[in-house]
This record gives C-alpha cells, sequence and structure tokens, in this order.
C-alpha cells in the first residue's frame, strides 16, 4: 500500500509535458493491445472458415496430385485457402501471404501470413482422423501468433508471443519428461521419402532403441501441438516448409518448450529440418540424431550406388 501510494504521488508531480507523454505511451500501448487481438480473431475466425471446408469435404473428397504420386492435393485444401485468404484481406488488405497452395504474394510487407490450409492431407484424403489447418501471423520477420486448428476434434491450439499457449482458452504446458530413454516422439517423412528411404528410416530405427515410442501420424502441425500440449515429448522430421510448422513452433516456445534446427541452432523456418522438445530432452535428442547420421549418409550413397548399377 506505502509503495502504491508513493507511485501516485510520483505521478501527481509529474510536469504538464511529462503527464502528457505518459498519457501518449498508454494510448501506443492500448492501441497496440487492439491490433493483436483482432490479428488473434481474424486468425481465429480464417481457421473456423477452413475447418468448416474441411468438415464439409470430408465426405465428398477430390484428389489430385502434385509433385509426385504420394504429394497429394484435394478440392478442400483450395477451397480453404482461398477461404482463408479471403478473411485475412478483408481484414489486413495489405499484408502479404505465404500459402502451400497458391506460393508467396507478389507484394511486399512487414506484415505475412503463414498458411497452410490442409495439414495431413493424405489423412484427409483417406478419411483417416488427423489433419488440420495452420495459420501464422508474421511481422518484420519475427512470427507473433500461430493458430492449429483440428475441427474434427475441435481443438484450437492458439499461442500469442509473449502470452503463453493456450488449448480451447485453457492453458497448456509441454511435458516435465526428464529424460529420453522415457519419452514419446513423433515424426513424419517428406515426399521424396520413397527415394531416400534408408536415410530416414536410419534415424528412426536408431531413436527406436532411445526412447518409450515412436509415432507418425502424418500431420506435422498438429504433431508440434501436441509437443506444446503436453501429449508427446519430442518431435523430428526432415523436409519441412515454413507453412508446416511456423504456428507450431510458436505454440510450443509459448508453452516452454523448444524449436531449433537439426544441429541445434536456432529455428530457420526456411531450413526444413526441425527438432521440437519439452526443452528438458531436447539436447539428448539432437546427440542421437547427431550420431545417427553418418550410417545414413553411409545407406544413401549405397542406395544411390545400387540405383545405378541396376539402370
Amino acid at each position: 500500500m506505502v509503495e502504491s501510494r508513493s507511485i501516485v504521488h510520483h505521478i501527481s508531480n509529474l510536469s504538464i509535458d511529462s503527464r502528457r507523454a505518459l498519457d501518449g505511451l498508454r494510448v501506443v500501448e492500448y492501441r497496440h493491445l487492439i491490433v493483436e487481438n483482432e490479428i488473434e480473431q481474424v486468425a481465429l475466425r480464417a481457421a473456423r472458415a477452413a475447418g468448416r471446408i474441411h468438415l464439409k469435404r470430408l465426405s465428398r473428397i477430390t484428389v489430385n496430385r502434385k509433385s509426385n504420386s504420394i504429394d497429394l492435393v484435394t478440392e478442400a485444401d483450395r477451397e480453404s485457402e482461398a477461404a482463408i485468404i479471403e478473411v485475412i484481406h478483408r481484414a489486413f488488405p495489405t499484408h502479404a501471404i505465404l500459402a502451400e497452395e497458391s506460393g508467396a504474394s507478389a507484394h511486399q510487407s512487414d506484415h505475412r501470413w503463414i498458411i497452410d490450409p490442409l495439414d495431413g492431407t493424405t489423412n484427409f484424403a483417406h478419411g483417416f482422423p488427423q489433419f488440420c489447418v495452420s495459420i501464422a501471423y508474421e511481422r518484420r520477420g519475427r512470427v507473433e501468433l500461430g493458430v492449429v486448428f483440428d475441427a474434427l476434434k475441435k481443438e484450437c491450439f492458439i499461442a500469442q508471443r509473449g502470452h503463453g499457449a493456450r488449448l480451447n482458452g485453457k492453458p497448456i504446458r509441454v511435458s516435465t519428461m526428464p529424460s529420453l530413454g522415457a519419452s514419446l516422439l513423433s515424426t513424419g517423412f517428406p515426399y521424396d521419402r520413397r527415394e531416400r528411404r534408408r536415410f530416414y528410416l536410419c534415424f528412426w530405427e536408431e531413436l527406436m532403441m532411445h526412447v518409450q515410442g515412436v509415432r507418425r501420424t502424418g500431420a506435422a502441425a498438429l504433431d508440434l501441438a501436441y509437443v506444446a500440449a503436453g501429449r508427446t515429448d519430442g518431435f523430428w522430421e526432415f523436409g519441412l516448409k515454413a507453412w508446416d510448422v511456423a504456428a507450431g513452433a510458436l505454440i510450443i516456445q509459448e508453452a516452454r518448450g523448444r524449436v531449433s534446427n537439426l544441429d541445434g541452432s536456432d529455428l530457420d523456418l526456411n531450413g526444413a529440418n526441425l527438432v521440437a522438445s519439452n526443452s528438458r530432452i531436447h539436447d539428448e535428442l539432437i546427440e542421437v540424431l547427431a550420431g545417427a547420421r553418418p550410417e545414413a549418409e553411409r545407406r544413401e550413397a549405397e542406395m544411390i550406388r545400387e540405383t545405378k548399377a541396376s539402370a
């Protein structure tokens, strides 16, 4: 009480100019809060719009192929991406977009939205209930907000930088698992997995010998969200894109977890190779992955030689 009175007394003794400056600062902070809240609301509206399309399209799926026979795209991907972009541009017409299906906006902006309209397309195409929409908002190159929405399970993971992470409005934290040996991990395989199968499987084999279990669910954004919620303890994957990880990475960080490149360096959204964890097992996980790399590279080189020899 004495401290509060002294603060009030100090403010009352400020000069008129100082008071005006303080009032101006309050206005700036208030406006900043309004903008942050509007961005969150727009992100949630966009995610829900995509989710409605996912549910509507789930019973009538049209599938096409992109880069190869296992890289799929559906009408739900395209329709949900269009719906997301429409919601964002209605509120922020000058903001830039980076989306999986339509690519990057032609214009540049300090504000950019990074969108995966349907993460887990192969799951969706088969009716396997593990898919979501992932939306991240980036300001001046730093992700400030992330949303991962699973419409089928009605689970919305969201984080704003500096404000923690939430699942359906309730705070979430990463697990407290202290060691890799007792942990449950998840992973995924890129679209070139047939050509590089020995390389990727080498890391899986090595980690199976060091952990309690490894899961492969087919939706990286949800894998990251599950680490944030403490459902799994760690995650690794090669060949990811910015739209796969931008939202989920922030959600993990705000849930007090850790996300990095595969070598432990600061995460590069365009770096493709990612490790995420509850922080406690992070260094140990990176160490095992690094130890597996020489054998993985040897197996890949062997496979290349065999392919050439049989050609």
